[in-house]
């Protein structure tokens, strides 16, 4: 674990030489308004945003500003163009805390900032990758604090049907204490061998075809390379939270099964009464339609809509296509905030 804390390092410094060479982030004026031991929370925008509010929930292992990379690709500016009140949580490193703390206890503080905030209102949430099922997860332990659920390529069900690339090989695998044991953190590159030796079709192979069909666009060249250095922004996650993740949700499918317990509560797709939308790509290994569609039809509200996106050029990894894609911004996106506003 110490020789993949030493490559997180230089990860990072790789990145700060491609922000020498131009490709920093380029994101929105913000400003914080909560804080705490495991992450942050950021408003966007003023008081003339009268819409829902929406908090975006990043994955932990990843900084949060690929939601707003640059301003033609920022989930933000366009939130921000439908007046909506805008926040984005940062999670923090934090060794300490497992699935039950990232649910029951942080979401829930970040979700009573927001209420203060905003008079009140309840918000949107919408998840990214495992930020989505975070997101899911808390939804169904405090359906009453959620107005809606945007799901965006996070995966719900598990197990060897539900997982993808990852379910087949987390069954076959042995209990992730075994390396997991001698550090509270576990680095973001161990996780990110860990994904491409899962699936390197989607983490590798991707990843090349896309740089050369980016070659001859300009434009499409330098998103690409700003999403690489977003990808080299490497940080741990908590020993606990991936062996929670790994155990209770990939390996045992608690989730689904309606055998989750989280701070006491029963945790399972039928207390999810918000309105629901989520994306998928159809093509996706890393979360295939099996992952999303069977949590659709077992939560406990009949108002869900399923939105495909079916990837782009300039992204780097496909699976990150739907937050920075050209397409998905000028496609997918309308669509999303018609739904999150109809919510109001």
């Amino acid at each position: 674990m110490d020789a993949f804390t030493s490559a997180d390092h230089v990860r990072r410094l790789t990145g700060t030489w491609l922000e020498a060479a131009g490709l920093r982030p380029r994101e929105t004026p913000s400003r914080r308004i909560h804080a705490q031991p495991g992450f942050e929370l950021r408003r966007y925008g003023g008081a003339a945003d009268d819409g829902p509010a929406i908090l975006l929930l990043p994955a932990p292992i990843k900084r949060a500003y690929i939601w707003d990379l640059a301003p033609r690709v920022s989930v933000v500016r366009r939130c921000l163009e439908r007046r909506l009140r805008v926040y984005l949580l940062r999670w923090r490193e934090h060794g300490e805390l497992g699935l039950a703390d990232y649910v029951d206890r942080l979401l829930a503080d970040a979700v009573s900032a927001i209420e203060a905030d905003s008079a009140g209102g309840r918000p949107v949430i919408a998840g990214h990758s495992l930020g989505g099922t975070l997101g899911a997860l808390f939804a169904a332990a405090h359906p009453e604090r959620v107005r809606g659920l945007v799901l965006l390529e996070a995966p719900l069900r598990f197990g060897p049907d539900g997982a993808g690339a990852f379910g087949p090989k987390v069954a076959a695998a042995a209990r992730t204490q075994s390396a997991t044991r001698l550090s509270s953190m576990v680095p973001g590159t161990w996780l990110g061998l860990a994904a491409t030796m899962a699936a390197p079709d989607a983490f590798v192979w991707d990843r090349w075809v896309d740089q050369m069909a980016s070659a001859w666009d300009p434009e499409r060249l330098v998103l690409h390379y700003r999403v690489v250095r977003w990808m080299l922004d490497e940080r741990p996650l908590s020993r606990r939270l991936f062996d929670d993740v790994v155990e209770l949700l990939y390996r045992e499918d608690r989730f689904m099964r309606g055998t989750l317990t989280l701070g006491g509560q029963e945790v399972r797709p039928g207390r999810v009464t918000a309105p629901i939308l989520a994306v998928v790509d159809p093509r996706s290994r890393v979360v295939p339609r099996a992952s999303v569609r069977p949590f659709l039809d077992a939560a406990g509200t009949l108002d869900t809509t399923l939105l495909e996106y079916g990837g782009d050029t300039g992204v780097a990894l496909q699976h990150l296509g739907v937050l920075v894609g050209p397409i998905a911004h000028r496609r997918l996106w309308p669509q999303i905030l018609d739904w999150v506003v109809r919510l109001s």
